[in-house]
This record gives structure tokens, sequence and C-alpha cells, in this order.
């Protein structure tokens, strides 16, 4: 397969002259001749949703850049977001990728990378991005050395792409039914045994709190992404004394399956799943399937764990709105059930990094395109991006916060806070407004929900400690088939019996290991005794 996509690649290049445009081309600050560049937008499929590649937010970069730097920007929005990595991969390999592209899987990129189809942002024509450093202010101002230079190798100095900026490092909350306890007479569950001990009470109680839907009772959900949608868990299973070094070795994988003690976490979700408290359906609906969340909006789920504002999502469209509707009082709360072994309600916070940009070798415009990502990483056009039009899709209140307006047709966001066109900032980036902006920026949702799913959210948090250890081959290798096979491991663990919870678990377990788990992890051992003076031996 790599000698194949390596031949379609050499194809495709082939037939591309590239003409690099240096800073010495800028005239004013500006291209005397007009510049073209194409630039990735996932394509979501939102049902009502706006043109992802056409509408008032795109058109306002284009203008912009035309008008700053003779720049004509066109947005193509051929990458799915549910399909990213295929559909990556397959522009990648025919050469039809956009100039300016963006993933959360970075071994996509180093995998090309190592064919020769991605550029190396530090040999731009013999120039490295740090050269550029006084025509792209926004972009350092923002990001700053730690993300642009995050995956540049300590060797080679070679660097495929920058890392966006994190600006709510928020990742997942459990969120259960408040109407629900309180017509039980329960309260809001702050450990592991209440937690549990509501999903029971859920379960016996489907008659009163369903009536004659009472046999689509559903005490706690889940999804095929286990480990994603069952972090908090989980994370209670980790020692808390668990080093750095340790979660740098076994943490390529963002859900932390090779984190000690992981098993342990899962093991009570089986018990969980065999007492008939988790949704018995979950591991058939694949990435994108709409299933669960209409399960949701129709009243039917008492509990689950999700991105950090997840039931708030989506407008008079969220599950939020769509609980609202069958009762004024029907909501989720966010809550904290569970704690590790120091008593914490540990949350693994990643970096201040998230998805990655970089520029694909038939890119023949790399300044043209570093200068968009300056642009795009101004405060002005961050706030255009993330609020739209004032008096149209917010207004400005004298605290100085924005309240966001309702909006239909082109100014619909696709994507929550338009993150498919801040590629470099992950989350409202509004100064002193954010937090209180953040609050109101839900339609129709009490802002005490949110104040609250954001404390939660972050509560105990740690961000383990960063390494830079330069590329790891294995996950170029392996990176992108191991997903795969972490959630079926998971799934088969989670339903399988109770007695026979061990022999599936360690049975996939092995089959991830041999399929590159145990050779990504063998490597970064090797890469930290060689970068950081450990002597850890190989596994």
């Amino acid at each position: 397969m790599k000698r194949l996509l390596a031949l379609v690649l050499a194809l495709a290049l082939a037939l591309t002259m590239v003409s690099f445009a240096m800073a010495d081309e800028l005239v004013d600050g500006k291209f005397a001749d007009t510049r073209k560049i194409t630039v990735e937008i996932f394509h979501r499929h939102n049902d009502g949703g706006s043109d992802p590649a056409d509408n008032p937010y795109t058109r306002f970069v284009h203008d912009q850049m035309l008008e700053k730097y003779n720049v004509d920007v066109e947005f193509v929005s051929a990458i799915g977001r549910w399909t990213e990595i295929d559909d990556l991969t397959n522009a990648l390999a025919s050469g039809d990728a956009p100039d300016i592209c963006v993933t959360y899987s970075y071994p996509t990129i180093q995998n090309f990378a190592n064919m020769g189809g991605v550029l190396n942002l530090n040999d731009i024509d013999g120039k490295k991005l740090e050269e550029y450093k006084d025509i792209l202010p926004n972009l350092w101002n923002l990001l700053g050395d730690n993300n642009i230079f995050y995956d540049q190798d300590p060797e080679t100095g070679d660097l495929w792409a920058i890392e966006a900026i994190l600006a709510e490092n928020a990742r997942i909350n459990t969120f259960i039914r408040e109407d629900w306890l309180k017509k039980l007479d329960l309260p809001l569950p702050t450990t592991e045994e209440e937690f549990h001990d509501a999903l029971v009470a859920f379960r016996d109680n489907a008659e009163l709190l369903l009536g004659d839907d009472a046999g689509r009772m559903i005490p706690y959900s889940t999804s095929y992404d286990v480990a994603w949608r069952n972090d908090h868990l989980f994370a209670a299973y980790i020692p808390n004394d668990v080093d750095d070094d340790t979660l740098f070795i076994n943490g390529f994988d963002d859900r932390h399956l090779l984190y000690p003690n992981f098993k342990e976490g899962v093991r009570t979700l089986n018990k969980w799943y065999n007492e008939g408290l988790v949704w018995k359906d979950f591991g058939e609906y694949p990435s994108g399937d709409t299933t669960e969340d209409n399960l949701m909006k129709a009243g039917f789920v008492g509990a689950f764990q999700h991105n950090w504002d997840y039931p708030y999502r989506g407008g008079e469209d969220s599950i939020a709105a769509n609980l609202k509707r069958i009762s004024d009082d029907a909501a989720y709360v966010a809550v904290d059930c569970f704690k590790n072994d120091a008593g914490l309600y540990r949350k693994f916070l990643s970096a201040s990094v998230d998805r990655k940009v970089f520029f694909p070798a038939t890119n023949t415009e790399p300044l043209a395109s570093l200068l968009y990502l300056d642009y795009i990483s101004s405060p002005e056009a961050i706030a255009f991006l993330q609020l739209g039009e004032e008096g149209t899709t917010y207004n400005q209140l004298e605290s100085g916060a924005y309240e966001k307006i309702a909006t239909t047709g082109d100014w619909i966001q696709n994507s929550l806070n338009n993150i498919d066109y801040t590629i470099t900032v992950n989350g409202l980036y509004l100064g002193d407004a954010t937090a209180e902006t953040t609050a109101l920026g839900y339609e129709g949702v009490d802002s005490q929900y949110i104040v609250s799913a954001l404390a939660a959210s972050k509560q105990d948090g740690r961000v383990p400690a960063v390494y830079h250890v330069g590329a790891i081959e294995a996950e170029s290798e392996y990176g992108t088939a191991l997903p795969t096979l972490r959630d079926t491991l998971l799934t088969n663990a989670v339903t399988t019996s109770v007695e026979n919870f061990d022999a599936v678990y360690d049975r996939y377990m092995q089959d991830y290991m041999d399929n590159g788990g145990l050779a990504i992890t063998n490597e970064r051992i090797e890469k930290i005794n060689k970068y950081y003076g450990t002597s850890y031996e190989l596994k």
C-alpha cells in the first residue's frame, strides 16, 4: 500500500511546477501579482447547515485576504469530518489535497512526510520558519514557539506541521438527568457508588419515569468509542502517583488505553452492562450515526459521558432543547462522581495543542499560505469567525460579553464557534469576555448549566508533561489502524459476560499490542532514554 501511495504521489508531484513565493516578493506587505490558495474545510453534512465552502464567514476571509495580501482564497469541503483520515489520505495520495490542510491525526501527516508528500516548514526554499516570524506576528502571538515548534524533530529540525492552540482545555463531562434524580428523591451523585445507585434506580423505576415507554429505558449510554465516552470512570482507576514518564511511554493513544490499571475501569463498565444498566446496542452504531443522540433527545437516557458541553450544543435541535419540549423540568446536569485512589476527580487533560495544520508538497504558494494562517490568527479575524455580525448573530452586552442570536441560512455555524475556520485555535478566544460569553453562547440553555459543566470538566485536571523526542516512526506505520483495534477491544470486553471478561480483554489486548501497540511503546522507550537520559527496559 505504501509503495502504491508513494507512486501515485510521485506522479502527482511530477505534474506540479513548484515555484515558491518568497518574502522579498511582497511589496508593502502585499503580493504584486494575485496569488491563489485552497484551504481545507471539514464537511460535517449537517442537516439544515450552511454551505461550508461558501457563506458569510468564508466570503469575509476571502475578501480580507484579497485586500490585505492580494491572495485569492478558495475553500474546499471535500474532507468529511467523520471520514477525515480516509478522505485526506486519498486527497494526498492523488495530489488533490488543498494547499492548507488540517487534521487531528499526526500519524497521517508523518506517513506522507516520509514519502515526500508534505512540505517541511523549516525548509521553504532553504529558509526556516523562524525567518518568517516578522511577517507572521499574529500567528506567533497566538501560538508561541511551543505550538509552532511542538512537532519539530529534535535531530533533523524537520517541521511537518504546526499545532493549533486549545483555548478551552476541557475534555469530558458526566451528565445525568437532574429531573429524574429529583423525581426519585436522589441526590446529585458525588461517588461511583452513588452514581451506580442512581442508574439502578432509573432501571428499576422505568415505568414511573417513562410510562408507556418504560421498555425503552437506558440508564446509561455509551458508544463504539468506549474509551472517550467513559473517560471519567476509567481515569478514576489510574493510580494518582503514576509518573509522567510512564504516561508518555504508554500515552500514544489519546484514550489512555495503556495507562496503568485502565483495565479495571473497563471491568466496572462490563459489570454495569451485565446488570442491564448500559445501552445494550451501543456497539452497533458507527461514527456519525445519530441514533444515540435521538434516544437522548426523546428522553430515554438517564446518564452518559461525552464532550464537556455535549447536551447543550445545537441550538433548537440540541439534546437540552428537545428535552425541554418533553418537560420543562427535564435537563442534564454535569456531575463529578469518580474519585481516584487519592480522592481526586482526576481528568487527564491534553497539552494546549489541538488540530495539526500542514502544507502538502503540492502547495506552490507556501508564503501566501503562511499569511493566511497569520490572518486567521488575528484577534479581529477570530472575533468575526467566532461571533459573526453584530445585530445578526450576536449582541454585545454592557459587561462586554457577547450574547449569540439564533441564526438561519448562511449564517449558521456548522461547527461550534466555527472551529473549522479558526484552524489555529479551538475554543472561544475573546479575551476578558470569553468566560461570560461561553456561558451565554448556548441558545435556550440556562447559563448555570454551562458554568457548572465547564468547572466540572477541569476539576482536578492533570496535564501530563510534554516530551519532545521527534517522530515516532512506529506511530506513522500503525497509528491510523490502532484506534479501530482499540474500539473493537473495548466493545467486546464491555459486552462479554463477567466470567469471560479477563479472557476477552487479554486476547484483544494481545492483538492490539502485536499489531503496533508494542512497537510504538518500545520506540517511545528508546526515544525517552535517548533524549532524557532515562534507562527504561523495552517491553
